[in-house]
């Protein structure tokens, strides 16, 4: 059962798409229509999403499944231990994917919002 877009997901998502690229212009206006269909049991943040594709227009991203969008993750003392990927199927949002390269560091949403904040 889908559930509403969480706090955590949004705020990524909006980092992510965050350039006034006509592709990303148009997957940022189907955040407001998001709801999380599932996430990832592991704990990384991992979500799928459900979208009702009649309240908007789907980006120009082609057909098919694509990385619409992606982002290394860089800790406070400069190590990249993984990365974000959003992907859209026939240019509408689908999923968030938390990747994480190493075992040295735990890699999941939480901590990916607190290292793409610009530091204060």
């Amino acid at each position: 059962m889908p559930q509403s877009l969480p706090d955590d997901v949004a705020d990524v998502l909006e980092f992510v798409l965050n350039t006034d690229e006509p592709v990303y212009v148009a997957l940022r206006r189907q955040i407001p229509h998001l709801s999380v269909q599932s996430r990832c049991a592991c704990g990384c943040g991992t979500a799928h999403f459900v979208l009702t594709t009649s309240e908007v227009e789907p980006a120009p991203t082609g057909l098919g499944t694509v990385v619409a969008a992606d982002i290394q993750l860089f800790t406070e003392t400069g190590e990249c231990p993984g990365e974000i990927l959003v992907f859209a199927q026939s240019g509408y949002l689908s999923s968030l994917e938390v990747c994480s390269w190493t075992d040295e560091v735990e890699v999941n949403l939480a901590a990916a919002r607190r290292w793409l904040q610009p530091p204060s």
